[in-house]
């Protein structure tokens, strides 16, 4: 089975639902969450982490997971700003069968705090 890597930054909140699952599904979303947004490579999801995440709750994580290729075919690639600003967007209705597709584990590679915690 082709995979591809993908990459997500979270806040500790989101890495503790994760977590509970045995490291194998993301949370459903919020109601003011419609999408689910992961991203392509880790540089983008490190920016996001250690800048956004931290400031607003403290922690920033990078998770990396892989994903059936055959599942992300029928989404396409978003650039949200620079040529590697890239990410897909999943509506968040679609979560389960993107949970269902996740090859392996969710792993987290880097972890931000705010300074004192």
């Amino acid at each position: 089975m082709e995979t591809v890597t993908l990459w997500r930054p979270t806040g500790p909140q989101e890495l503790a639902l994760v977590e509970a699952s045995g490291w194998r599904a993301w949370p459903p979303r919020l109601a003011d969450q419609p999408i689910f947004y992961p991203v392509l490579n880790e540089d983008y999801a490190t920016r996001i982490a250690r800048d956004w995440n931290v400031r607003h709750s403290g922690a920033g994580f990078v998770t990396r997971f892989d994903v059936a290729r055959s599942f992300l075919d029928g989404y396409e690639v978003q650039q949200v700003g620079g040529e590697t600003i890239l990410e897909y967007w999943i509506p968040a209705e679609h979560l389960d069968a993107l949970n269902a597709n996740i090859v392996g584990r969710i792993e987290v590679t880097a972890e931000f705090r705010a300074e004192g915690r």
